[in-house]
């Protein structure tokens, strides 16, 4: 009896009950879930990755609620179910209904600010399945907060979703999943304004519209001899203009590779329609 078998051997022994068990798996294409923005598709070569973390971060007035509504409206319109851990109870349900997002097709976690309680509740969700997609926003966190987070729960998160369909997208204001994030995506916002401007005239007393275009503002005072030697030497100071576009500029940051980097679209105001 030999005391030693040859890989070969053992490959054949074991074939019928295992298959291709010494094979390496090949890993498919990676699927895709639409953002509801087509630019932004388009610029992703199909939308956010389904079974990977998906980090959109930008300033204040960036575009992050309207990213987060869009890829919600979209989701929840096709059939798919979603979730948002709302960690700082920011999410305004009237808001989203209007965006056209399918509220029945929406779990809302709300967190009280409190961003161990929001990470938990995150586990829990991709633990349990079931979900499209599923957006942590952490806009309103402090930058120096999200980028305290340990490592340990983006790996985590990102084990967790590999064998799965669900989406993950973070929300935050600076870059703070790291490498875990298989696509990181940076907001920037520039408003285009109307260039006809309002004429203000400033003066003591009572408040009383003049002339056509021209109104004046007070505000009471005891001694304010700067704020009178202003109003002397400026009669009109200020201007106002409308709001007519938004232009929201997009910067990939991952996955690094050769090709189109940045787009810049325009989000018209729907009150000039």
């Amino acid at each position: 009896m030999r005391a030693a078998f040859s890989k070969a051997e053992i490959e054949s022994a074991i074939a019928s009950r295992f298959s291709s068990a010494f094979q390496p798996h090949e890993k498919g294409p990676a699927e895709l879930i639409s953002s509801g923005i087509p630019e932004i598709d388009s610029f992703t070569l199909g939308g956010l990755p389904r079974g990977a973390i998906t980090e959109v971060f930008g300033s204040a007035s960036s575009g992050r609620t309207s990213f987060m509504f869009s890829a919600l409206a979209h989701a929840t319109n096709h059939e798919e179910v979603c979730a948002v851990v709302d960690t700082n109870n920011s999410f305004d349900p009237k808001s989203a209904t209007r965006a056209g997002i399918n509220c029945e097709r929406l779990l809302w976690i709300r967190c009280d600010n409190n961003l161990e309680h929001a990470f938990k509740a995150t586990d829990l969700l991709l633990q349990g399945g079931g979900f499209g997609l599923v957006l942590l926003d952490l806009g309103d966190v402090p930058a120096n907060s999200a980028k305290r987070i340990i490592s340990s729960w983006w790996y985590r998160f990102r084990r967790t979703l590999e064998p799965t369909p669900t989406a993950l997208v973070v929300i935050a204001e600076e870059s703070c999943v790291r490498s875990c994030a298989s696509l990181t995506l940076e907001l920037k916002a520039n408003s285009m304004w109307s260039s006809q401007a309002g004429k203000f005239k400033l003066s003591e007393g009572r408040s009383a519209p003049q002339e056509k275009g021209v109104y004046a503002f007070s505000r009471p005072s005891k001694t304010n001899s700067f704020a009178r030697l202003a109003i002397q030497e400026r009669e009109l100071v200020t201007h106002t203009n409308l709001l007519q576009a938004t232009s929201i500029q997009v910067e990939r940051r991952r996955p690094v590779h050769s090709g189109v980097k940045k787009i810049q679209f325009n989000c018209v105001n729907p009150l000039q329609d």
